[in-house]
């Protein structure tokens, strides 16, 4: 705020950030943001991780804004290194992460000029994240810094871009940081007590009424409302793949019905489709766009957000209560008298029964044969050796299909994936995140994933990983191919073009960066390998020789609705 005394513009930036909550920095130096990077190695409280490229910095920095509910914050130099961050706010402003990219410029006497790392990067940025702004004087850094963050955490969150030219980062402003309560995003109330009690009503005589969970569900927050109200009214529950975690071990026997997304086959779809009342929560159609899931346009729908809903020809709720969805869900809480148990519907408890039958056959499996690992003997597997406290990040691919419709999760935020963009090369920078988030930092195993073809796309921040010491233990299921391509190209054209990889030794590769490499061949390995891996303190990766022959299985026996 205003003072008698200035102080430098990057000591303003590094105290907003430090006021805004942020533990931790990720970025990449260079000329035009170096005053940032050195003001930043003298804080003590604030974390600065060098990365190796900003792509994976702006990673790493929404996996922090989707775990804390804080934005993350990444630092790039001016030209390509805030054109690298493009893939990674993309992600986070589809996805609901908020982030705050900090980007460098060229000094203000040349940015009409064709000079050395002179590009219109706020152009570029811009349509990546809900706001991109330049400091244009001094006496602005600290406004708009503030700006930033209240904007990348407001809903929906996202990221926002500030640009500070290279001599506006060196000069001095008598306007210094905001204090830490002006960082945060203003509080939202229910609606309106009528439009509640309508919604309560509709719920009381529904036949078959369940919540449908989306991406603006998944916070503690949210999640912790969601609870309460299926203590009081257990009532049927699907969830999108960003809205993992939502429903407690305790109640999933009788009230979840699994997650969907991507292909209308699930457990989770026929439920929809049987449903005479459906209420989403927080729901995104770049998950799981409404088309898909209501091809008709005839589901009875109730629409509860921060924001309106994108009302469409498959998206016309009857009803929308906009505001806090906490609030809301609370409020409808106390104002249900009787929902349909789902626990004592036919219907529910074959499609209970239906939800679990593949664990039958993998549930007590010891591996014993020298067969390629099946991806959902390797789930259940997984699912033995970790608790539900473990945060498990998911690459795209077609592991994350198998991972994200079969893998339990008991708590929000601890099974993550991108579902909005489908961004490959997430797996192992979120994991760095993840532990570095951690309380102390890297105390707790983080466990990630990703296909041979994805790991590919953020590898080189295995060194980042063994440099911050970081728990991690990443699996690559491998088939030297890009399957989740290779199995959708087959079904249209009968074969696959341009999905061949190979050529890595990944054991080796692990091990040059300072982890512990491992190998499952085959099935007979899965536990015994899986064990040691999980046990190694630090980074370890394991090559998997994953069997996808039934990956078509994935897109197979689409649900069907008569239209007209």
């Amino acid at each position: 705020m205003a003072s008698q005394k200035e102080q430098k513009v990057a000591e303003i930036v590094v105290e907003s950030i430090y006021n805004a909550g942020v533990k931790v920095v990720f970025g990449i130096p260079g000329a035009k943001v170096d005053a940032i990077f050195d003001t930043l190695s003298d804080h003590p409280e604030i974390k600065l991780v060098v990365c190796r490229h900003e792509q994976n910095a702006a990673f790493m920095a929404a996996a922090i804004g989707r775990i804390t509910g804080i934005p993350g914050v990444c630092v790039a130099t001016s030209g390509p290194g805030a054109g690298n961050l493009t893939t990674g706010l993309v992600t986070a402003t589809t996805e609901g992460d908020p982030v705050v990219a900090i980007v460098g410029s060229v000094p203000r006497l040349l940015n009409t000029k064709h000079t050395h790392q002179s590009m219109k990067a706020l152009e570029i940025l811009k349509p990546t994240s809900k706001s991109a702004t330049n400091v244009d004087v001094e006496d602005q850094a600290a406004e708009v810094i503030l700006a930033s963050f209240r904007t990348a955490n407001g809903n929906p969150k996202g990221a926002s871009v500030v640009s500070i030219p290279m001599d506006v980062g060196a000069g001095k402003s008598k306007i210094t940081a905001f204090p830490g309560p002006a960082f945060k995003a203003p509080n939202y109330g229910p609606a309106p007590k009528s439009e509640v009690e309508r919604v309560a009503k509709m719920i009381d005589n529904a036949k078959l009424p369940v919540l449908f969970l989306g991406q603006r569900a998944s916070s503690a927050i949210v999640v912790g409302a969601v609870r309460e109200f299926l203590k009081k009214h257990p009532i049927g529950v699907v969830e999108t793949f960003q809205a993992a975690g939502a429903v407690p071990e305790s109640l999933a026997d009788q009230v979840f019905f699994g997650r969907v997304g991507l292909f209308r086959n699930q457990t989770g779809d026929r439920l929809l489709q049987q449903s005479d009342l459906i209420i989403t929560l927080g729901y995104d159609p770049t998950e799981y766009d409404a088309s898909s899931w209501n091809p008709t346009g005839d589901l009875n729908l109730v629409h509860i957000d921060y924001t309106s809903c994108d009302y469409g020809a498959y998206y016309h709720p009857v009803t929308e209560l906009l505001g806090s969805v906490k609030e809301n869900i609370l409020a409808l809480g106390e104002a249900v008298t009787h929902v349909t148990d789902p626990a004592k519907d036919e219907f529910c408890l074959g499609l209970t029964k239906e939800l679990k039958a593949w664990q039958k056959e993998y549930e007590n499996s010891k591996g014993g044969n020298a067969s390629l690992v099946q991806p959902l003997q390797f789930i259940s597997a997984l699912q033995k050796r970790v608790s539900k406290d473990t945060t498990v990040t998911v690459d795209v691919g077609t592991v994350y299909i198998y991972m994200m419709r079969y893998f339990y999760a008991y708590e929000p935020r601890k099974l993550l994936c991108s579902n909005g963009q489908q961004t490959l090369g997430v797996g192992m920078p979120w994991a760095i995140a993840a532990s570095l988030s951690q309380d102390p930092p890297c105390s707790q195993k983080v466990v990630s994933l990703s296909g041979d073809g994805g790991f590919m796309f953020s590898s080189q921040e295995l060194s980042t990983a063994v440099l911050q010491g970081c728990n991690i233990t990443h699996f690559i299921w491998n088939d030297e191919a890009y399957n989740m391509v290779e199995f959708q190209e087959e079904m249209k054209y009968g074969r696959s073009s341009g999905i061949n990889l190979g050529g890595v030794d990944f054991v080796k590769y692990a091990e040059s960066f300072g982890g512990k490499g491992f190998r499952i061949n085959d099935s007979s390995q899965i536990e015994e390998v899986m064990d040691q891996a999980l046990a190694h303190k630090g980074l370890s990766l394991v090559d998997v020789r994953i069997d996808y022959s039934h990956a078509k299985d994935l897109a197979a026996n689409l649900i069907k609705d008569s239209v007209g």
